[in-house]
């Protein structure tokens, strides 16, 4: 059963999606995927949010670019985690989407990470870190990475 559901604004974000993706497997945490826009398909975004917990999902990745409005909307659905990934998808080259993802209302929050991979590998482990206050494979794995960079 999927701990994490990963949602990307638009089939084009996969490629900066894929390193959250490729984390997730290394710290062997089930996840789903899904493409969803809060603009073009809000409904959809609506049911997926209302109907994540009830599938085990415990922790949202949103990856999204320009008004980044993906984390925000899934946040107003639920009360789960909300991981926001600002991917560089404009000409503003990612600053319209973190500051977007920075910027929820009280009450309604979504954590922000780095543009770009560096943000997505980043969501993975900070998922690591969520599900790992209650799941001893999980906390190890994320706690055998971290001690492999220290050794470096």
């Amino acid at each position: 059963m999927p701990q994490v559901g990963v949602i990307m604004g638009s089939a084009s974000d996969e490629p900066v999606v894929q390193e959250t993706v490729n984390t997730l497997e290394q710290m062997k945490i089930d996840y789903e995927v899904r493409v969803l826009s809060a603009h073009r398909t809000p409904e959809r975004v609506r049911e997926y949010a209302e109907g994540a917990r009830d599938r085990g999902i415990q922790v949202l990745i949103a990856a999204a670019g320009g008004s980044a409005a993906l984390g925000g909307a899934l946040a107003s659905w639920t009360t789960l985690p909300i991981i926001g990934i600002p991917l560089a998808s404009s000409e503003l080259k990612g600053i319209d989407a973190l500051m977007s993802t920075a910027q929820m209302p009280p009450g309604i929050p979504v954590a922000c990470m780095a543009v770009g991979a560096w943000g997505a590998r980043n969501a993975a482990y900070f998922a690591a870190e969520i599900l790992g206050l209650h799941n001893e494979e999980i906390r190890q794995a994320y706690e055998d990475y971290r001690r492999e960079l220290r050794e470096r």
